[in-house]
């Protein structure tokens, strides 16, 4: 991995833990330094959630802190487990090569502290109304005041609300736009959020992806043949950053919804993914 590094760190939040395993949330991270801020807040929402436990916020590359720093900063403080949660939406390169070969080099250095590495974030139906607040954020106005206020931004999921959205806006559409593989299998399994959202919301979509065809430019094409004359282009992203530039600079004539980072559902995801990976832990060891 290229191990160029950007200025900022993340936080260190919370107590030592009394007990119960520490949080490392592990991002990619990036040369951009508003990818490693949404992270940060993202991760300070993620320990609000749970004050008495220890949250870290580390990265795999490009941004500091990296994970081994993480890691053995956790073990001088006297850490015994922590439970390392991916922030990552695919289980890719990165979750089943990368970060497993940190951690085993990382239990090496310190054999007293128990490293269990937790499932990715992955297509997580909550994920999907995280990504449907983003479309309707972007597409609400001048709608907003026929709308809920607590149906809008980070605090609450809301594909009926988006529904309501659609009809009030016109005929929508919205391309799903994700990172993208080499790997055939892998975008068939990312172009199934792009289905789930049209189930979760009744709206039009198409899945693009950045790196790969197809290119934004298809998904929006695709959607205008089924109809849609107002285009959404919704970022599967935690954070923005090169790609989700590029994808504005490709098609700058549609709206671009925010990217996923600091939400409610994001929250619950990875405290889900923390929980069942001591839930299987404690499986292994009975």
């Amino acid at each position: 991995m290229n191990r160029t590094l950007a200025p900022l760190r993340g936080p260190a939040v919370g107590p030592r833990s009394g007990g119960e395993p520490a949080l490392i949330a592990v991002a990619h991270g990036s040369r951009d330094p508003r990818s490693a801020a949404t992270m940060a807040a993202a991760v300070a929402e993620i320990a609000a959630a749970r004050p008495d436990l220890t949250v870290r916020l580390a990265f795999l590359d490009l941004s500091t802190p990296l994970v081994d720093q993480v890691v053995d900063d956790l073990a001088a403080q006297g850490h015994t487990e922590a439970i390392v949660v991916p922030l990552l939406l695919g289980n890719a390169f990165h979750a089943r090569v990368d970060l497993p070969a940190l951690l085993a080099d990382a239990g090496r250095r310190h054999p007293r502290l128990q490293l269990t590495q937790a499932d990715v974030l992955g297509a997580d139906p909550r994920l999907i109304d995280a990504l449907a607040d983003r479309v309707l954020a972007a597409t609400a106005q001048p709608f907003a005041d026929q709308i809920p206020a607590h149906l809008f931004g980070i605090t609450g999921c809301l594909p009926g609300a988006l529904n309501l959205a659609a009809g009030h806006a016109g005929s929508l559409g919205v391309a799903v736009a994700a990172v993208g593989s080499r790997d055939a299998a892998a975008n068939g399994r990312t172009a199934a959020v792009a289905r789930r959202l049209a189930a979760r919301t009744g709206v039009r979509t198409e899945m693009c992806f950045a790196t790969v065809e197809p290119g934004i430019s298809v998904a929006i094409d695709r959607l205008r043949a089924r109809g849609a004359e107002q285009i959404v282009v919704a970022p599967w992203f935690l954070a923005p950053g090169l790609l989700t530039d590029r994808l504005v600079a490709a098609a700058p004539d549609v709206v671009h919804a925010g990217v996923i980072g600091a939400h409610s559902a994001l929250t619950d995801v990875v405290w889900a993914r923390y929980d069942s990976a001591i839930v299987a832990e404690l499986e292994l060891t009975a």
